[in-house]
């Protein structure tokens, strides 16, 4: 026997996962995180008994509700399936999953559509943050046809527009946790930031490194992962992000001069493996550094930055992320007042995942 569990896969930005309503998974925090580990086929490196596609981009999971929020119309919580461990993290926000939550919702009841556009106010409930996403529902459906491309995607679907309302500061308490512009590390230089996503950036040439290597590349260099990694937990409760050793947070960047027309260039160890481009969240909290005066992404960035309405293109190995950002200063304090970003979703497949009956949530 086996259990049946209604859910859809879905394509949310350069990720993947499963969505689910949050009613048809256990309530107890222990038991949904069974079944989930056990949907995806996790721990093994292959994810071959499950769904999980062998790398965490496409080991993800969303759970939706209806929101009590007067103001919100679903809550999110976004789940990272670790591949070859038995984990399941909330510690993170994962903005391009979130990309597909709009969609989601809508097609399941949660949301009335309008004809022509949606928009749909979501509390991302990793982080208390607030996303406005605008999906394309013609004659009040959802379509997910269209011209909009996004780097690390074949082809162009429809546009979906997020903007992410107060998440500066969402996980770390602060927008610099640190309170630091700069922070040294084992002798390197290191700007902790937090607009939507716990990041930390380090100049790729500190390093001997170009910035440009390929993801590949980067992983099987050993040695630069311990040192990164040595960085990275001593940051954790500089970050008031406590223990990180088994946290999914901060990101660790490596940020070069743009070596293609963009703004600057970076290498997200996300953060033992290396993504193919760059998180949502992790380009709005890069595009944030390269804002402000003194960090390691400003002075590394082209002369694009700086406080004010920009629209700055962040590179990763599969192209650009392209962020609409305004950073103002005030009182010699940094502000967010804007992070916007162009995404785009797909809805692949849709049913039951099933899980063996020695899963069970009791």
């Amino acid at each position: 026997m086996q259990i049946a569990i209604p859910a859809v896969l879905m394509r949310g930005g350069t990720s993947k996962g499963l969505y689910f309503h949050a009613k048809d998974l256990p309530s107890d925090p222990a038991a949904r995180d069974r079944l989930l580990l056990a949907a995806m086929g996790s721990p093994d490196a292959r994810q071959i008994d499950g769904v999980g596609g062998a790398h965490p981009l496409t080991s993800k999971v969303a759970v939706i509700t209806p929101s009590a929020a007067g103001d919100v119309d679903v809550d999110y919580l976004f789940l990272q399936v670790d591949v070859d461990k038995a984990v399941v993290s909330d510690g993170q926000n994962c903005g391009n999953i979130l990309a597909g939550v709009g969609p989601f919702a809508i097609e399941q009841g949660l949301v009335t559509p309008n004809d022509g556009e949606t928009t749909v106010r979501i509390r991302m409930l990793n982080s208390g943050g607030i996303a406005v996403v605008r999906v394309q529902t013609p004659e009040r459906e959802v379509s997910y046809e269209g011209d909009a491309s996004i780097d690390g995607v074949p082809g162009t679907a429809a546009p979906v527009m997020i903007d992410f309302a107060d998440v500066a500061g969402s996980t770390c308490g602060a927008l610099l946790p640190t309170g630091n512009l700069i922070d040294e590390i084992d002798g390197v230089a290191v700007t902790c930031i937090d607009n939507g996503m716990p990041v930390v950036l380090l100049r790729a040439a500190d390093f001997a490194r170009s910035g440009t290597e390929s993801p590949r590349q980067l992983e099987s260099d050993n040695v630069l992962k311990e040192r990164i990694e040595a960085i990275r937990l001593q940051l954790g409760p500089m970050m008031n992000l406590g223990d990180v050793g088994d946290k999914t947070v901060p990101k660790m960047c490596l940020v070069a001069p743009a070596a293609d027309g963009g703004v600057i260039s970076t290498r997200t160890f996300i953060p033992h493996r290396v993504h193919e481009a760059i998180g949502v969240l992790a380009a709005a909290s890069v595009a944030a550094a390269c804002c402000i005066p003194g960090t390691v992404a400003h002075d590394v960035a082209s002369p694009a930055g700086g406080v004010g309405p920009k629209k700055l293109d962040i590179e990763h190995p599969s192209g650009r992320f392209t962020v609409d950002i305004e950073v103002v200063a005030k009182n010699g304090q940094f502000e967010v007042r804007r992070s916007a970003l162009l995404r785009t979703a797909r809805k692949l497949m849709m049913g039951s995942v099933f899980v063996p009956a020695t899963v069970d949530a009791k």
